[in-house]
């Protein structure tokens, strides 16, 4: 007799993300998730992957949204950490992405997070909001909050970022220079 139960599937479809990479090199970093969250431009694979999506956005504050769901449950029973994890990183690197202009880019230095009470399917949608709190040169800072929709605080974090010169997108059926 086997205790395991009818397994379960889920097909996940992406569009290529260097193509999406690209697009966002024309833009300025607001300018990019602001058409990733309208439907111009796809969201990367990683969101679509895990289920969020970008809900409320303005200069230095992003706000994305997830359903926990059993798929995101780790072997006692719950979401997994990393997934609170990757929520919060998304939503700090995106607060820091939308104070960025055209041309400059970020990646993640290091992550905190603080885990407060575990979610789970039951907790319905969730709310990861993200704030920079410091935009210099070479780095960057922000502090994030993961709530449920009564506000109840489930995870913070706070990370520091890698600030970078992105060179712009290359048409590549542009002739070399030179030619």
């Amino acid at each position: 007799m086997s205790d395991r139960t009818e397994a379960r599937t889920r097909t996940i479809r992406w569009e290529d993300p260097l193509a999406t990479a690209a697009r966002g090199r024309e833009m300025s970093g607001i300018e990019f998730l602001e058409a990733i969250r309208s439907g111009r431009v796809p969201p990367p694979p990683i969101a679509v992957l895990l289920g969020f999506s970008i809900v409320e956005l303005a200069e230095g504050r992003v706000t994305f949204a997830l359903v926990p769901d059993e798929h995101h449950y780790n072997p006692i029973g719950v979401v997994h950490g990393g997934v609170a994890a990757a929520l919060l990183d998304t939503a700090m690197g995106c607060a820091v992405q939308s104070k960025l202009p055209r041309g400059r880019a970020y990646t993640t230095l290091d992550i905190q997070v603080r885990y407060l009470r575990p979610l789970t399917k039951s907790t319905g949608r969730v709310l990861c909001t993200g704030v920079a709190v410091h935009a210099g040169g070479k780095t960057a800072t922000a502090e994030g909050r993961l709530v449920d929709e009564a506000g109840k605080l489930y995870a913070t974090g706070t990370t520091s970022c890698l600030l970078i010169d992105v060179p712009a997108a290359t048409n590549p059926a542009a002739p070399a220079a030179g030619s």
